[in-house]
This record gives structure tokens, C-alpha cells and sequence, in this order.
């Protein structure tokens, strides 16, 4: 893994490239920011992210982190957003099927130290800030939820689940329920989790 403070030839080298126009961003340059930027606000927070100092901690000008992102705040979101795994489109098998590997995802991330400790001073800060927050509930929470309701919906209009769910409830007791636990560590996720929960909160939906 890439470590923001760490200045390289290469690194160097591939930001001078991302400069010339016409000429592809640098894969590595980026990497070196959004590293630099989780590193600035573990540190210190909200406040401790600034441009220059990313700039500086990533080895890289500020003019390359400006043609990336608009300024600090969407940075600063992109930067927790990529700890976050993105849900892919479901398959559409089954509700069942569905629901377990988006779990299995959920707890992917939440089993992970780093995206936990990230995470919860995240939402800890976000409550001093939020506008900011509130972009990133828009740009990296709700794409997420998009996805977890659509199978919800799904298997109300398929039969499979009630007609009269409660689609967003559902939804919070799988992602609440793996969020809470992910806060007492990898331990908290024996094998087969993902199976348990999503079997426990269907046995609710199911038709009766």
C-alpha cells in the first residue's frame, strides 16, 4: 500500500505526466493523495485536511489535486467514500441470493480495522459538519441504499416479500445490524453471518 508521506522518483515523474495535456491522470499520483488525505484526517480530523497539506504529504502540486476534485470537501469525501465498497447491480436470482452478497460486502468493510476506525471519527465529525455530510450521504451512501432497496422492491413485486414491508426499516436492520456489530471486530463475523442475517430479517418479510 501506497503511504501519503512517501515522495518517489516515479511518483514524481507521474505527476510531471499528469500535467502535459492530452495525457492520462496518473493512477499512482491519485493513489498517493486519497492515502495522504486518510492520513491528514485520522491525524486531525476535518480540519486537519487542506489542500497544501495533502499536496505536500502526497508529493504531488496542488494543481494535480484540483483537476481531480473541486477542493477540500469533495476530496475529503472521495477519500472516505473509497474505503466504502461500491454494490455492485444484483443478479436477480433470488431476494435471498441477492440480499446474502450484498451482506457478505457490508461486512467486508466492516470487519476491516482501518474502514471501521475511519468510518465511526467520520460520522463522529460529520456532526460538526453537515453540508458535508450530507454530500456524502448523496454521493456514497445513497447509491448503496439505491441498490439494497431495489432487491427489497424486487421481491415485493416477485412475491417473494409482503406487499406491505417497510422497505427502508428492512433495509437498516441488514445494514445497521453489520455496522453495529463491526464495531466489536472481526470476531463479531463468524462463517456464515451473512446467511444468518439475511435468513433472520426475511423470516419477517416473507408472505405469511
Amino acid at each position: 500500500m501506497w503511504k501519503g508521506n512517501t515522495v518517489s522518483a516515479d511518483l514524481a515523474q507521474a505527476d510531471a505526466t499528469a500535467r502535459r495535456p492530452g495525457r492520462p491522470r496518473s493512477e499512482a499520483a491519485e493513489h498517493a493523495i486519497i492515502e495522504a488525505t486518510l492520513e491528514l484526517f485520522a491525524e486531525g480530523g476535518v480540519e486537519g485536511v487542506c489542500v497544501e497539506a495533502v499536496a505536500a504529504k502526497a508529493g504531488v502540486g496542488k494543481a494535480t489535486i484540483y483537476r481531480r476534485w473541486p477542493g477540500k470537501e469533495e476530496l475529503l469525501i472521495h477519500a472516505i467514500g473509497s474505503l466504502k465498497t461500491a454494490l455492485p447491480e444484483p443478479k436477480g436470482a433470488s431476494v435471498r441470493d441477492d440480499l446474502i452478497a450484498i451482506v457478505e460486502l457490508l461486512v467486508s468493510d466492516a470487519a476491516d480495522p482501518r474502514y471501521m476506525r475511519q468510518f465511526t471519527m467520520w460520522m463522529s465529525e460529520g456532526q460538526k459538519y453537515p453540508r458535508l455530510m450530507s454530500m456524502f450521504k448523496e454521493s456514497v451512501v445513497e447509491p448503496n441504499r439505491r441498490v439494497i432497496r431495489g432487491v427489497l422492491r424486487r421481491g415485493v413485486e416477485t412475491g417473494e416479500l409482503r406487499p406491505d414491508i417497510d422497505v427502508d426499516l428492512s433495509m437498516f436492520c441488514l445494514t445497521g445490524t453489520v455496522m453495529a456489530r463491526g464495531k466489536h471486530g472481526e470476531d463479531a463475523f463468524p462463517a456464515g453471518f451473512a446467511e444468518q442475517l439475511v435468513d433472520q430479517v426475511l423470516s419477517g418479510l416473507a408472505p405469511r
